[in-house]
């Protein structure tokens, strides 16, 4: 039993049980409602102004203490005229982290390699102060649109828009700072989205860690000599995760970072089933939902040396 006096799910993303420590903490907190996390959008408002609004119109605010920019809020906000102004982004806890170990700069060149629907963008957008070049892009028209709608909701103005397949991206031009945040099984969303509580099927995996193989690889290409990639997913499979980036270190001169996090996660694993993984992709992070009451993911965070 839960200490809610609720039973356990012990079925959860069964093929994981050997891999996360505190299972019982885990799988309790999975079981848990996901709270509603906004991030101000610093473009337009500071945290501070966003709260005092919020708390005027009655709604419950409590700051999240590692993200100067995020909070939780008591009830849904998606339609109330503060976030139709752009003064804040909805997205989970989680979701804002790997921009944040990305560090982007005023005057830098940065991509987004898979950006739909725009919450990393815009948030990279606002710790870049909408000065450099910030390029997003998304292959699917019909994705685009919701990009295109919250960019221009937000007020990112430093931002193009592109449509290539991320695996495609022309190689002409080099980045500061490359975002791969990769499609993936999702497992790490189990706490709103229920059918992948189990985890993802084989098929599934397989095939997406196909495809992410060929997106960090990419993207590393495009980072220039001394410059960082991020890259990161919403779920807990090693085949799309640590798999991934020792795919990167086989075939490129890839430096491995640690991911710095403002809160303490699971370091990247290093044996999965008959794989064994490099030892330094231990410095890479699984984050797990009772981590920070949010969703899962896992990022690495990646240099490429001057040569």
């Amino acid at each position: 039993m839960s200490r809610r006096g609720r039973p356990v799910p012990h079925e959860l993303v069964p093929r994981y049980r050997g891999i996360i420590q505190h299972w019982n903490l885990f799988a309790e907190t999975c079981d848990l409602p996901l709270p509603t996390s906004i991030r101000a959008n610093t473009l337009r408002a500071s945290r501070a102004d966003v709260a005092d609004r919020l708390r005027d119109a009655g709604i419950g605010v409590e700051d999240v203490s590692w993200n100067g920019t995020l909070m939780q809020v008591d009830r849904p906000v998606g339609r109330r005229i503060e976030h139709w102004l752009g003064l804040f982004y909805i997205q989970e806890a989680t979701q804002t982290v790997p921009v944040l170990v990305l560090d982007p700069q005023p005057g830098e060149t940065v991509l987004d390699l898979c950006a739909a629907p725009g919450g990393k963008t815009s948030q990279a957008a606002a710790l870049m102060h909408n000065r450099g070049h910030l390029v997003a892009n998304e292959p699917s028209g019909r994705r685009q649109q919701a990009l295109l709608a919250n960019l221009n909701r937000i007020g990112a103005l430093n931002v193009t828009v592109t449509e290539y397949r991320g695996e495609s991206f022309p190689l002409g031009a080099q980045f500061d700072r490359v975002l791969v945040d990769a499609p993936c099984s999702a497992e790490g969303t189990l706490r709103k989205n229920r059918s992948v509580r189990n985890g993802g099927t084989a098929s599934a995996i397989r095939r997406l860690s196909g495809l992410q193989k060929r997106l960090i690889v990419r993207a590393f290409d495009l980072v220039r000599p001394g410059g960082r990639l991020v890259y990161s997913t919403c779920t807990f499979a090693p085949e799309e995760n640590e798999g991934v980036v020792a795919h990167l270190l086989r075939e490129r001169s890839a430096v491995i970072l640690p991911t710095a996090l403002p809160f303490s996660a699971a370091p990247g694993i290093l044996e999965w089933e008959r794989e064994t993984f490099p030892s330094e992709i231990a410095a890479c992070s699984r984050i797990y939902p009772h981590h920070l009451d949010s969703g899962g993911g896992f990022i690495a965070h990646v240099e490429r040396p001057v040569e």
